[in-house]
C-alpha cells in the first residue's frame, strides 16, 4: 500500500505493532536483564525493566522517523522502492547477527529488589546507551513503509503502536519465564535468539523479492 497518497490507520498501527515487538524480541544485555530480573526479582521487576527499555526504543523510533520524514524525495515512489530494498537488506543483516550471537548478561544482579522505578531508569538508561538501534528502526521504518510525511496524528498513532507492541513483547516475555521458571537456561535462550534471526532473515528476503518483483 502506499502511505503516500492515503494512509489506512489501522494498517500503519498494525505495523507499528510488528515494528515494536521485532525491535523489543532480541535477547541483548537488556532482554538478558530483564530475564535475569524477572527469575531472581519477580515479574513486575522484569516487567518494570521492560517499560523503562520500551520508552528508550519509542525515543529513538521518533527520532529515527523525523530524521526519514525529512528527505525530500521519500514521497516518491522510486525512493520507497530503494528503500523498501535497502531495509530489506539491513533486516536480513541484522537477523543473521541474531542467528550468530550470543546472548550475554551485562551484569550479575544483586540481591537486593530496589524500587520499581529504579528497574525502570536502569532499563531505560540501559537501552538509551545503545544508539546503534537507530538503524534497526531505519531498516524497519524503510521495509514496512511506516514514515507518512504530512500525516501527524496517523504517524503519532504508528509511533503509540510501537510503543503499545514493546509492552506487549516485555509482558508476554516476563508471563513466560514465570512459567518456565525452572527450566530456563542459556541454551534455550540462544535458540530462541537463533530462531527468531533465522525468522528475521525469512521475512526480509521474502520482502526483498516481493518488492524487485512489484507485488509489495
Amino acid at each position: 500500500m502506499n502511505f503516500v497518497h492515503s494512509v489506512d490507520v489501522i494498517d500503519l498501527m498494525l505495523r507499528g505493532l510488528i515494528i515494536g515487538i521485532i525491535a523489543s524480541a532480541p535477547m541483548g544485555p537488556i532482554g538478558i536483564l530483564v530475564v535475569q530480573r524477572t527469575l531472581k526479582k519477580g515479574r513486575i521487576y522484569g516487567y518494570a525493566t521492560g517499560v523503562g527499555a520500551a520508552v528508550s526504543d519509542i525515543v529513538y523510533a521518533i527520532i529515527t522517523g523525523l530524521g526519514m520524514g525529512l528527505v525530500p524525495t521519500i514521497e516518491k515512489p522510486s525512493t520507497m522502492f530503494y528503500l523498501r530494498l535497502a531495509g530489506s537488506v539491513m533486516l536480513f543483516f541484522f537477523g543473521l547477527w541474531m542467528y550468530n550471537s550470543k546472548p550475554a548478561t551485562p551484569h550479575t544482579p544483586s540481591g537486593k529488589l530496589g524500587t520499581i522505578t529504579h528497574n525502570g531508569v536502569t532499563g531505560f538508561l540501559l537501552t538509551l546507551s545503545n544508539p546503534l538501534i537507530v538503524f534497526l528502526f531505519v531498516a524497519l521504518f524503510a521495509r514496512f513503509n511506516f514514515v507518512v510525511p504530512n500525516h501527524l496524528w496517523e504517524q503519532a498513532l504508528g509511533y503509540a503502536a510501537i510503543f503499545v507492541g514493546s509492552l506487549l513483547w516485555w509482558a508476554c516475555l516476563t508471563s513466560a519465564l514465570r512459567t518456565m521458571k525452572d527450566r530456563l537456561s542459556m541454551e534455550m535462550i540462544n535458540l530462541f535468539n537463533r530462531l527468531l534471526g533465522a525468522l528475521v532473515m525469512a521475512v526480509s528476503g521474502i520482502g526483498f523479492i516481493l518488492t524487485v518483483i512489484g507485488k509489495l
